[in-house]
Protein backbone atom coordinates (compact mmCIF):
# COMPACT_ATOMS: atom_id res chain seq x y z
CA UNK A 1 0.00 0.00 0.00
CA UNK A 2 1.52 3.29 -0.97
CA UNK A 3 1.86 5.72 1.90
CA UNK A 4 2.11 9.00 -0.84
CA UNK A 5 -0.34 11.55 0.57
CA UNK A 6 -3.84 11.79 -1.44
CA UNK A 7 -5.36 15.12 -2.88
CA UNK A 8 -7.79 16.81 -3.92
CA UNK A 9 -7.61 19.29 -6.70
CA UNK A 10 -9.39 22.61 -5.83
CA UNK A 11 -9.70 25.74 -8.43
CA UNK A 12 -8.79 29.27 -7.57
CA UNK A 13 -12.10 31.46 -7.34
CA UNK A 14 -10.45 34.62 -6.01
CA UNK A 15 -9.18 37.26 -8.80
CA UNK A 16 -5.67 36.08 -6.77
CA UNK A 17 -4.66 34.46 -3.67
CA UNK A 18 -1.42 34.53 -2.09
CA UNK A 19 0.63 31.05 -1.39
CA UNK A 20 1.69 30.98 2.26
CA UNK A 21 4.77 29.15 4.04
CA UNK A 22 2.46 28.86 6.95
CA UNK A 23 -1.68 28.85 7.74
CA UNK A 24 -1.43 32.49 8.71
CA UNK A 25 -2.12 35.84 7.45
CA UNK A 26 0.75 36.86 8.62
CA UNK A 27 2.77 34.15 6.94
CA UNK A 28 5.58 34.73 4.79
CA UNK A 29 4.30 35.30 1.18
CA UNK A 30 6.02 32.45 -1.05
CA UNK A 31 3.95 33.39 -4.69
CA UNK A 32 0.44 34.03 -5.87
CA UNK A 33 -1.80 31.60 -8.00
CA UNK A 34 -4.41 33.00 -10.19
CA UNK A 35 -8.31 32.99 -10.66
CA UNK A 36 -8.68 29.48 -12.57
CA UNK A 37 -5.50 27.90 -11.33
CA UNK A 38 -5.29 24.69 -9.70
CA UNK A 39 -4.23 24.27 -6.24
CA UNK A 40 -3.73 20.10 -5.53
CA UNK A 41 -5.33 20.09 -1.42
CA UNK A 42 -3.64 17.57 1.22
CA UNK A 43 -5.23 18.79 4.48
CA UNK A 44 -6.73 21.70 5.85
CA UNK A 45 -6.49 23.16 9.50
CA UNK A 46 -8.59 26.54 10.82
CA UNK A 47 -9.55 27.89 7.32
CA UNK A 48 -6.78 27.17 5.19
CA UNK A 49 -5.81 24.60 2.53
CA UNK A 50 -2.09 23.24 2.27
CA UNK A 51 -1.21 21.85 -0.82
CA UNK A 52 1.16 22.16 -3.84
CA UNK A 53 0.25 24.62 -6.91
CA UNK A 54 -0.13 22.61 -10.39
CA UNK A 55 1.39 25.08 -12.51
CA UNK A 56 5.00 25.11 -10.95
CA UNK A 57 4.72 22.43 -8.12
CA UNK A 58 5.19 25.13 -5.11
CA UNK A 59 3.78 23.92 -1.87
CA UNK A 60 2.23 26.19 0.80
CA UNK A 61 -0.82 27.28 2.15
CA UNK A 62 -4.20 29.02 0.93
CA UNK A 63 -7.26 30.56 2.43
CA UNK A 64 -10.01 28.21 1.97
CA UNK A 65 -12.85 31.11 1.19
CA UNK A 66 -10.38 31.33 -2.42
CA UNK A 67 -10.80 27.97 -3.63
CA UNK A 68 -13.65 25.64 -4.70
CA UNK A 69 -14.34 22.27 -5.87
CA UNK A 70 -14.23 20.51 -8.60
CA UNK A 71 -11.78 21.60 -10.34
CA UNK A 72 -13.21 22.76 -13.53
CA UNK A 73 -11.58 22.26 -17.27
CA UNK A 74 -10.47 25.99 -18.27
CA UNK A 75 -11.86 27.04 -21.45
CA UNK A 76 -9.98 30.50 -21.62
CA UNK A 77 -7.23 32.63 -20.38
CA UNK A 78 -6.88 36.41 -20.03
CA UNK A 79 -4.49 37.80 -22.92
CA UNK A 80 -4.48 41.94 -21.85
CA UNK A 81 -2.84 42.64 -18.79
CA UNK A 82 -5.71 42.82 -17.01
CA UNK A 83 -9.65 43.08 -17.37
CA UNK A 84 -12.82 43.81 -15.06
CA UNK A 85 -15.13 40.88 -14.08
CA UNK A 86 -18.51 42.11 -14.65
CA UNK A 87 -21.91 41.43 -12.37
CA UNK A 88 -24.03 41.24 -15.54
CA UNK A 89 -22.85 41.45 -19.51
CA UNK A 90 -22.55 44.61 -19.77
CA UNK A 91 -19.82 47.40 -19.11
CA UNK A 92 -22.29 49.67 -16.93
CA UNK A 93 -22.77 46.88 -14.46
CA UNK A 94 -20.68 46.47 -10.92
CA UNK A 95 -16.83 45.14 -11.33
CA UNK A 96 -16.90 42.33 -9.40
CA UNK A 97 -13.39 41.82 -9.62
CA UNK A 98 -9.92 42.39 -11.67
CA UNK A 99 -8.39 39.62 -13.07
CA UNK A 100 -4.96 39.44 -14.67
CA UNK A 101 -2.70 38.15 -17.82
CA UNK A 102 -3.02 34.60 -17.20
CA UNK A 103 -5.80 34.09 -15.00
CA UNK A 104 -7.97 31.29 -16.54
CA UNK A 105 -11.90 30.91 -16.76
CA UNK A 106 -14.76 28.04 -17.12
CA UNK A 107 -16.48 30.07 -20.31
CA UNK A 108 -20.26 29.37 -20.33
CA UNK A 109 -23.27 31.37 -21.45
CA UNK A 110 -22.39 34.15 -24.20
CA UNK A 111 -24.08 37.48 -24.70
CA UNK A 112 -23.34 40.06 -26.73
CA UNK A 113 -19.43 40.73 -26.39
CA UNK A 114 -19.51 39.42 -23.31
CA UNK A 115 -18.70 35.59 -21.80
CA UNK A 116 -19.97 34.11 -18.24
CA UNK A 117 -17.36 32.69 -17.10
CA UNK A 118 -18.57 30.53 -14.46
CA UNK A 119 -17.95 31.15 -10.26
CA UNK A 120 -17.12 34.83 -11.05
CA UNK A 121 -19.42 36.54 -13.76
CA UNK A 122 -18.89 38.17 -17.12
CA UNK A 123 -15.54 38.91 -18.92
CA UNK A 124 -15.24 40.96 -22.31
CA UNK A 125 -14.52 37.91 -24.99
CA UNK A 126 -12.10 40.04 -26.86
CA UNK A 127 -10.17 40.30 -23.62
CA UNK A 128 -9.75 36.60 -23.39
CA UNK A 129 -7.68 33.64 -25.70
CA UNK A 130 -9.08 30.51 -25.79
CA UNK A 131 -7.67 27.45 -25.26
CA UNK A 132 -6.06 26.27 -28.42
CA UNK A 133 -5.55 29.59 -29.89
CA UNK A 134 -2.35 30.54 -30.71
CA UNK A 135 -0.12 32.23 -27.89
CA UNK A 136 1.80 35.45 -27.72
CA UNK A 137 4.85 35.16 -30.30
CA UNK A 138 6.70 37.23 -28.45
CA UNK A 139 7.55 36.60 -24.48
CA UNK A 140 9.92 39.67 -24.13
CA UNK A 141 7.39 41.97 -25.72
CA UNK A 142 4.89 40.52 -23.09
CA UNK A 143 7.40 41.43 -20.16
CA UNK A 144 7.55 44.83 -21.57
CA UNK A 145 3.94 45.30 -20.74
CA UNK A 146 4.44 45.11 -17.26
CA UNK A 147 7.02 47.80 -17.30
CA UNK A 148 5.76 50.30 -13.91
CA UNK A 149 4.04 47.52 -12.95
CA UNK A 150 4.56 47.86 -8.55
CA UNK A 151 7.03 45.31 -7.26
CA UNK A 152 5.74 42.97 -5.00
CA UNK A 153 7.37 40.35 -3.41
CA UNK A 154 6.28 36.90 -4.34
CA UNK A 155 3.54 38.32 -6.80
CA UNK A 156 2.60 37.36 -10.04
CA UNK A 157 -0.10 39.74 -11.36
CA UNK A 158 -0.51 42.61 -13.10
CA UNK A 159 -1.23 44.50 -10.18
CA UNK A 160 2.13 43.46 -8.74
CA UNK A 161 5.06 41.22 -9.15
CA UNK A 162 8.51 40.32 -8.72
CA UNK A 163 11.84 39.49 -10.59
CA UNK A 164 10.87 35.58 -11.20
CA UNK A 165 6.85 36.60 -11.22
CA UNK A 166 7.93 38.67 -13.96
CA UNK A 167 9.68 35.96 -15.82
CA UNK A 168 7.32 33.23 -15.52
CA UNK A 169 4.32 35.56 -15.91
CA UNK A 170 5.77 36.43 -19.51
CA UNK A 171 6.98 33.16 -20.66
CA UNK A 172 4.01 31.44 -19.59
CA UNK A 173 1.32 33.76 -22.04
CA UNK A 174 4.21 33.02 -25.20
CA UNK A 175 3.77 29.19 -23.84
CA UNK A 176 6.59 28.41 -22.62
CA UNK A 177 6.43 27.01 -18.40
CA UNK A 178 9.29 27.58 -16.28
CA UNK A 179 10.12 27.65 -12.68
CA UNK A 180 8.80 30.31 -10.49
CA UNK A 181 11.77 30.86 -8.60
CA UNK A 182 15.16 32.72 -10.01
CA UNK A 183 17.65 29.78 -8.76
CA UNK A 184 15.88 27.48 -10.20
CA UNK A 185 15.09 29.45 -13.39
CA UNK A 186 18.81 29.60 -13.58
CA UNK A 187 18.76 26.09 -13.40
CA UNK A 188 16.82 25.87 -16.60
CA UNK A 189 17.96 28.43 -18.33
CA UNK A 190 21.21 26.55 -18.36
CA UNK A 191 19.60 23.04 -19.97
CA UNK A 192 17.51 24.95 -22.35
CA UNK A 193 19.92 27.54 -23.37
CA UNK A 194 23.49 28.60 -23.46
CA UNK A 195 25.42 30.65 -21.63
CA UNK A 196 26.91 34.05 -22.76
CA UNK A 197 30.06 35.37 -22.14
CA UNK A 198 30.28 38.27 -19.45
CA UNK A 199 32.61 40.73 -20.92
CA UNK A 200 33.41 44.02 -18.57
CA UNK A 201 31.52 46.09 -21.02
CA UNK A 202 28.32 43.51 -21.60
CA UNK A 203 28.94 43.18 -25.31
CA UNK A 204 27.22 40.59 -27.47
CA UNK A 205 24.08 40.42 -25.70
CA UNK A 206 20.72 40.55 -27.35
CA UNK A 207 17.11 40.76 -26.67
CA UNK A 208 15.77 38.18 -24.75
CA UNK A 209 19.30 37.15 -23.09
CA UNK A 210 18.38 36.28 -19.72
CA UNK A 211 20.45 37.52 -16.67
CA UNK A 212 20.58 36.15 -13.30
CA UNK A 213 21.98 36.91 -9.98
CA UNK A 214 22.14 35.28 -6.54
CA UNK A 215 18.33 35.30 -5.60
CA UNK A 216 17.31 38.17 -8.85
CA UNK A 217 16.68 38.09 -12.35
CA UNK A 218 15.76 40.42 -15.34
CA UNK A 219 15.56 40.05 -19.08
CA UNK A 220 17.17 42.18 -22.08
CA UNK A 221 15.10 44.00 -23.83
CA UNK A 222 18.16 44.29 -26.66
CA UNK A 223 21.48 44.80 -26.32
CA UNK A 224 21.98 47.05 -23.15
CA UNK A 225 18.60 47.18 -22.10
CA UNK A 226 17.68 45.30 -18.70
CA UNK A 227 14.26 44.61 -17.52
CA UNK A 228 13.52 43.83 -13.97
CA UNK A 229 11.14 44.18 -11.68
CA UNK A 230 12.91 45.21 -8.12
CA UNK A 231 13.29 46.12 -5.10
CA UNK A 232 15.85 49.32 -5.93
CA UNK A 233 13.15 51.15 -7.62
CA UNK A 234 10.11 49.06 -6.50
CA UNK A 235 8.71 48.66 -9.69
CA UNK A 236 9.76 46.76 -13.08
CA UNK A 237 12.02 48.74 -15.08
CA UNK A 238 13.73 49.31 -17.73
CA UNK A 239 17.76 50.38 -17.19
CA UNK A 240 21.25 50.22 -18.59
CA UNK A 241 22.43 46.89 -17.55
CA UNK A 242 26.20 48.45 -16.84
CA UNK A 243 24.84 50.56 -14.39
CA UNK A 244 22.27 48.09 -13.08
CA UNK A 245 24.83 45.89 -12.84
CA UNK A 246 27.52 48.49 -10.79
CA UNK A 247 24.33 48.92 -8.52
CA UNK A 248 23.57 45.37 -7.70
CA UNK A 249 27.21 44.08 -7.68
CA UNK A 250 28.03 47.33 -4.83
CA UNK A 251 25.32 46.76 -3.03
CA UNK A 252 24.52 42.90 -3.34
CA UNK A 253 26.18 40.91 -5.61
CA UNK A 254 27.93 40.27 -8.65
CA UNK A 255 25.98 38.81 -11.71
CA UNK A 256 25.62 35.05 -11.57
CA UNK A 257 25.63 34.38 -15.49
CA UNK A 258 24.19 35.12 -18.84
CA UNK A 259 21.94 32.64 -20.88
CA UNK A 260 20.37 32.75 -24.22
CA UNK A 261 17.42 30.42 -24.52
CA UNK A 262 17.41 28.89 -28.25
Amino acid sequence: MSDAPTSTPFQVIASSTPLRKSPSRDGARETQMLAGEVFHVHDHVDGWAQGVAALDGYEGWVKMEALAEPALIPTHTVKTLRTYVYAQPDMKSEPLALISMNAKIVGARREGRFLEAQRMGWVLEDHLRAVGEPVEADWVAVAERFEHTPYLWGGKESLGLDCSGLIQTAMEAAGRYIPRDSGPQEAWAKQQGRAVEITDDFSGLQRGDLVFWPGHVGVMTDGQTLLHANGHHMLAVKENLSRAAKRIAFNYAPINGIYRLG
